[in-house]
């Protein structure tokens, strides 16, 4: 083994992983002191994501750029990830809260499975989305807010669906394309434009690149595909046959498209 067995006096683990760490007193415990802001501790934001609905399926994209106030901190940050071999995640707000809170995601849904023997269903798994998300509202009142978007089919239909949140845990399942981020009010003003609920699979995410793509001429915070430094987004699909990430060239391909759309 390679680290302690659980004490015989253990209260049982349940499927949640978090609790089972707390009932073990071995949660990390750590707080902001509440004069601080996120103005006086400077952390890196990530900026833009989105999904759309199409046929079989879900896209996904994010953008690569992180921003700390007006400097540019990272130009090649993953902001989508898989949840679950059904279903991806992709962050925007404070990265570092993010990124861990995308981690213990992904480790509550794999705690739950192997517990339970099935997977949580679509629903379920937006809803503890949800409840982590309230969980930062101490630290969203500071200026550390974290808003993640979720995406997944239900692997019986390929139905695909999408969840966008707020920042005190509100959870809502948009019924064509969700955004968060910086640029998500120019993203979604572009795929107002060009959505169509049975568009094929490329062309949901020629229409999704395009939407990076006109939020990034707008917002500042939000890097579009840098084509000489070859820097581009995150793109992947959800469908029935599981999460996949779509190939560079793939990408490449669609963000050039997207840049003589566009400028």
């Amino acid at each position: 083994m390679n680290g302690p067995l659980l004490p015989l006096d253990a209260p049982a683990p349940g499927s949640s992983f978090t609790e089972l760490v707390r009932s073990l007193d071995l949660a990390p415990r750590w707080s902001i002191p509440r004069d601080i802001t996120s103005s006086a501790l400077p952390a890196p934001d990530a900026t833009t994501v989105l999904a759309l609905r199409c046929q079989g399926g879900v896209v996904m994209v994010g953008d690569r750029q992180a921003t700390a106030g007006y400097d540019v901190s990272h130009r090649r940050i993953q902001k989508v990830f898989a949840a679950d071999q059904h279903s991806a995640v992709a962050i925007s707000g404070t990265a570092g809260l993010a990124i861990e809170m995308i981690r213990l995601f992904q480790t509550e849904l794999e705690h739950y499975e192997k517990l339970e023997g099935v997977r949580l269903s679509l629903d379920g798994k937006a809803n503890y989305l949800a409840r982590m998300v309230r969980t930062q509202l101490p630290l969203a009142l500071q200026g550390f807010i974290v808003v993640p978007i979720f995406c997944g089919v239900e692997p019986d239909t390929g139905t695909g669906h999408v969840f966008t949140f707020d920042a005190v845990g509100g959870r809502y399942e948009e019924q064509e394309f969700g955004a968060a981020g910086s640029g998500s009010r120019e993203a979604r003003s572009y795929l107002r434009t060009v959505f169509r609920s049975d568009s094929a699979m490329d062309q949901a995410i020629d229409h999704a690149m395009q939407a990076l793509v006109a939020a990034s001429e707008q917002d500042l915070a939000t890097g579009g595909p840098d084509i000489r430094r070859g820097i581009y987004p995150n793109v992947v699909t959800v469908t029935s046959e599981g999460f996949q990430p779509v190939d560079d060239l793939v990408i490449a391909a669609a963000a050039e498209r997207a840049l003589e759309v566009i400028r």
